[in-house]
């Protein structure tokens, strides 16, 4: 493993000077792809007030980003299936790397940095094998690939690292995809999404899979609190009438948790649920649902439904710093929701894309 001075050293020859950090960004909260009312496409930092502190082009729509955990660097990933991922000075605005998806492979939106930032992983689609994997990139060599591993599934979604160590926890969703069917799903039949943990080395530490009933709920995005617990959020591909639980809470070496709303409100979310976030300090869980134009919030210990907030084409969440959660949405809205005592929103002229990255 490389030293700091090493680390340092590489992303000096990228261009990230040592002394840089997000305050030169202009201290943004979050990260968040969105696209201008000229409809170009851009990736933005954001306070949690709502302040747009600055923005960078980007050549087709966004997904995700992902946050060096030091330096003033995102990567930008394209939506699904997607071909390339851009590496962004966010002090300066200057596109540091450009990642192009190997021969057969697509990305799928997400990726992580390691805890010293000098590897990448990248969540990416063998679609010729139909298997998930996971691409590394020296941070410190460009952004050099310099490697992959098997994700333990198929569609692997979102990855994180799971805070204060280098392991890895990946929503494998199950759906089988290739990019000349474009976004068709091949396989809902015989689908088995699954929780994989992999250690840096690409050996699983852990995987779950649900109950055979919920084989078709397709494992998508995920929180993590330092604990190393994950809340991880779900998306339904079997019957419209049945209305499933879309938000599970998981401990490695334990069952995972299912945690449904009352009747009524669980219809709400048609079956899909955008993006998942833990508040700051743990005591509650959300998932948003753009389909349903809602963001329902949980008791992260007992499971028990607090409460709904409506909003259309709701997604992006995060934890918020003076409020439990920080959302986003598709038409312009960031706001901070204190779950019984309602919200206070800010209205940009932008269209927010599903995720919301908090930095720090």
């Amino acid at each position: 493993m490389a030293n700091r001075r090493e680390v340092l050293a590489g992303l000096l020859a990228v261009g990230i000077a040592p002394r840089a950090s997000w305050a030169d960004a202009g201290s943004p909260d979050y990260l968040t792809a969105a696209r201008r009312p000229d409809r170009a496409y851009t990736l933005c930092g954001l306070t949690e007030a709502g302040t747009l502190v600055f923005e960078v082009p980007l050549p087709g729509r966004g997904h995700a980003a992902a946050a060096h955990p030091t330096a003033p660097l995102a990567v930008a990933f394209a939506r699904r299936p997607g071909q390339f991922a851009l590496v962004i000075d966010c002090a300066t605005g200057q596109q540091v790397a450009r990642l192009d998806a190997p021969d057969g492979r697509h990305f799928y939106g997400h990726g992580a940095f390691s805890a010293d930032g000098r590897i990448l992983y990248t969540t990416e689609n063998d679609f010729g094998a139909a298997r998930g994997m996971i691409g590394l990139w020296a941070a410190s060599e460009g952004f050099r690939r310099i490697g992959e591993v098997a994700s333990g599934g198929v569609g692997p979604h979102e990855m994180l690292r799971l805070p204060g160590r280098d392991d890895l926890v990946i929503a494998n969703g199950g759906i089988e995809t290739h990019p000349d069917t474009g976004r068709a799903k091949l396989n809902l039949p015989l689908m088995r999404p699954n929780l994989t943990y992999l250690s840096p080395d690409g050996a699983v530490r852990d995987q779950v899979e649900l109950d055979r009933a919920l084989h078709q709920n397709s494992i998508r995005h995920l929180d993590a609190m330092p604990s190393g617990e994950v809340a991880f959020a779900m998306q339904w591909e079997g019957p419209n009438e049945v209305h499933p639980p879309l938000l599970g809470r998981h401990r490695q070496g334990t069952d995972p948790d299912l945690f449904l709303a009352p009747d009524t409100y669980q219809a709400q979310l048609e079956g899909y649920a955008g993006s998942v976030a833990f508040s700051q300090d743990g005591t509650a869980v959300a998932i948003t649902s753009p389909r349903g134009g809602v963001v329902h919030a949980f008791s992260a210990e007992t499971g028990d439904f607090l409460n709904a907030l409506n909003a259309t084409d709701v997604c992006g969440i995060a934890a918020g710093n003076s409020a439990p959660f920080a959302v986003t949405t598709g038409i312009g809205v960031i706001g901070l929701w204190e779950i019984l005592n309602g919200w206070a929103s800010n209205q940009l002229e932008r269209a927010f894309d599903n995720h919301l990255i908090k930095l720090g």
